[in-house]
């Protein structure tokens, strides 16, 4: 009897590890079908403390689509209309030109500082060229640090539209970025709106044109003059969306702690441990000074990046050393930008690496990538060294009116390196 008993707890606990091992798999990537919205467990805390009158803080997490005075803007206009009771306040946190791979490090920061409510994540089409994987690390992260900073606040995908993305829309599917991202919703019953699917379903109807540089013909809507960033009518028709979205939640929706979805995560490649650290003066050497308050670019992007150093003395150099898999600096780009030669733990590049590219006309926020799936248990040393020449400027010239006299012009010279904060994900080693 008592063998018998041991036999059938052993062939369960076989079972049950078999089970787990399922369950533990990596996920699968497939495209999904593509839905106006999709309310999985909705937004009952959030909606909760609108319905009671309460003060709640909206976050829009994104791109250029969202930093645009448009549906963010509009969606929390839409948001005190319909609770005027609430004393909600909306926090900007979108950065034009980047995606969820820098949304995960600047989190904190920009986000969870504030203590939000509400975060609306919106990377579909800046993260339209990664792949699904490389989308589940970074978007996994930002789930689990937005949660593990307060399980009660809740999330929404948001899904914009693209040129290009219309062939998966018409065909019934998201496309690659906004199915990998909808796999991962799945997972913690995070609530998605595919704006994207209203736009496509528009333009088969006939009353929408995805691009036009002119104004079209009465009835007809002018979405964008680039096929990517939408106009006001296109911005309109987001919101109404996102706020149809929103109501139809309402019904449905119930307060939730989010606390027990992150026993599993989705990915154990996860990037939780993304992080901004600010640069010490001690990792300092060389000419390396701090901009002003008042200095042009410190007003313009010191509020995403904090304190930025600023250095142009060939051989400057920042040093730090760090236990972790994955290092970056958070900087900018720019016309006077030079270039840096980058040491990890003894090994230098092989050649610089350009602060400047063809978009270099005016100055914006970048990030260089040092190392990268690092031994995790190590210690590692980075150095970022000035090279003594400027980067090639020509790649510029094309986006000039006179490139042979504007390229020899101050604005173009210079070897300037401008830094805000470390890029970690591990802890720094003093």
């Amino acid at each position: 009897m008592h063998l018998s008993c041991l036999k059938l707890l052993t062939a369960g606990l076989f079972l049950l590890s078999a089970l787990f091992s399922i369950q533990a798999a990596p996920p699968a990537y497939h495209a999904v079908k593509a839905e106006l919205v999709k309310p999985r467990q909705g937004l009952g805390n959030v909606l909760q403390k609108l319905q009671q009158g309460k003060e709640v803080n909206v976050a829009y997490l994104g791109g250029s689509i969202t930093a645009a005075n448009g549906w963010r803007v509009k969606t929390t206009k839409w948001l005190k209309e319909a609770f005027p009771k609430a004393r909600i306040h909306e926090i900007h946190a979108a950065i034009g030109g980047t995606g969820s791979d820098l949304g995960v490090f600047r989190l904190q920061r920009d986000v969870l500082d504030h203590k939000p409510d509400l975060v609306f994540v919106e990377f579909a089409v800046n993260d339209g060229g990664r792949q699904p994987e490389a989308i589940w690390d970074s978007m996994d992260g930002i789930v689990r640090q937005i949660w593990q900073a307060n399980p009660q606040t809740d999330i929404c995908f948001v899904y914009t539209f693209r040129v290009n993305y219309e062939k998966e829309l018409r065909e019934g599917e998201c496309p690659r970025a906004a199915s990998a991202m909808e796999l991962l919703a799945d997972h913690y019953g995070i609530p998605s709106i595919n704006v994207a699917l209203k736009i496509a379903e528009l333009e088969q109807q006939g009353k929408l044109k995805f691009q036009s540089d002119k104004p079209l013909a009465d009835g007809i809507i002018q979405f964008s003059k680039d096929g990517v960033h939408p106009l006001d009518q296109g911005h309109e028709i987001y919101t109404e969306v996102i706020g149809d979205a929103i109501q139809k939640m309402e019904n449905d929706s119930q307060p939730v702690n989010h606390a027990d979805k992150l026993k599993q995560p989705f990915v154990k490649s996860h990037w939780t441990n993304a992080k901004m650290i600010p640069l010490e003066p001690s990792m300092l050497t060389g000419n390396w000074k701090k901009l002003p308050a008042d200095n042009i670019l410190q007003k313009r992007f010191g509020n995403r990046m904090g304190q930025i150093w600023e250095a142009d003395e060939p051989g400057s150099r920042i040093t730090f050393r760090f236990r972790g898999t994955q290092a970056a600096l958070y900087d900018l780009l720019g016309p006077d930008g030079g270039q840096v030669l980058i040491t990890v733990d003894g090994k230098p590049s092989q050649k610089p690496v350009a602060r400047f590219d063809s978009y270099c006309t005016y100055h914006r926020i970048s990030t260089l990538r040092l190392a990268q799936n690092l031994d995790p248990n190590q210690i590692h040393t980075v150095t970022v060294e000035i090279h003594p020449e400027q980067p090639d400027r020509t790649p510029v010239a094309f986006r000039l009116k006179n490139p042979d006299e504007e390229l020899k012009s101050p604005k173009y010279q210079g070897t300037r390196i401008r830094v805000g904060q470390i890029m970690l994900r591990g802890e720094l080693v003093p």
